[in-house]
């Protein structure tokens, strides 16, 4: 799935699309941080959604969560096909 920017994330990898605004999300990111297990890819731009994976990391994108959402549906729709 694309997340922006030309970087890519395997779908099936995908748990939760979140938006940045709430204080846990926050503190998440916080903890990711600490144990490096994050990955930023807003390329100088405002951070306004956070993916979650499987393996417990965490992907920063520049991207809304609804449009993320979307790509990730059309991506599981299309991947049985």
């Amino acid at each position: 799935m694309n997340v922006g920017h030309g970087n890519v994330v395997v779908a099936d990898q995908i748990v939760a699309i979140v938006a940045l605004d709430s204080l846990p999300v926050k503190r998440l990111i916080e903890s990711a941080k600490a144990a490096r297990s994050w990955w930023t890819r807003p390329n100088g731009r405002r951070t306004r959604a956070v993916i979650v994976t499987g393996s417990d990391h965490l992907i920063l994108s520049s991207l809304e969560p609804a449009t993320l959402a979307q790509r990730l549906v059309t991506e599981r729709g299309t991947a049985g096909d």
